[in-house]
């Protein structure tokens, strides 16, 4: 299980990473754009992967990260069972979703820090 406590450390420890309100929600983002979401009612993330970074993670276990059944899930977004999820896989998931959404020179910051 991740708590959102965790969930809100790591999404904040990536570079120029912010947290807004997004309706009932809590958002993370990096220049504005959204890379992760956080629904505390229903203990579920939503992460925007591309396709095959989505399909990669949702072979891992399709009960705990899936993608959203409609045509955002189509474009990437992908949910994921906090209640559920192993903290290494959601830490991978979410620096990954940070990774596509964030400008190449941020992300490519989180990568040199994660070859280190």
């Amino acid at each position: 299980m991740v708590t959102i406590a965790a969930f809100r450390k790591l999404a904040l420890s990536f570079p120029e990473a912010t947290e807004e309100a997004h309706f009932e929600k809590t958002s993370f983002r990096v220049k504005k754009k959204i890379f992760a979401t956080y629904d505390d009612k229903n203990k579920i993330a939503c992460i925007k992967l591309s396709e095959i970074d989505q399909d990669v993670f949702s072979s891992a276990d399709r009960t705990i990260i899936y993608p959203v059944d409609n045509k955002w899930g189509k474009q990437g977004w992908t949910l994921i069972e906090m209640k559920k999820v192993h903290k290494d896989l959601f830490a991978d998931a979410l620096t990954t979703a940070y990774c596509c959404v964030a400008p190449q020179k941020l992300a490519a910051l989180v990568r040199k820090n994660e070859n280190e």
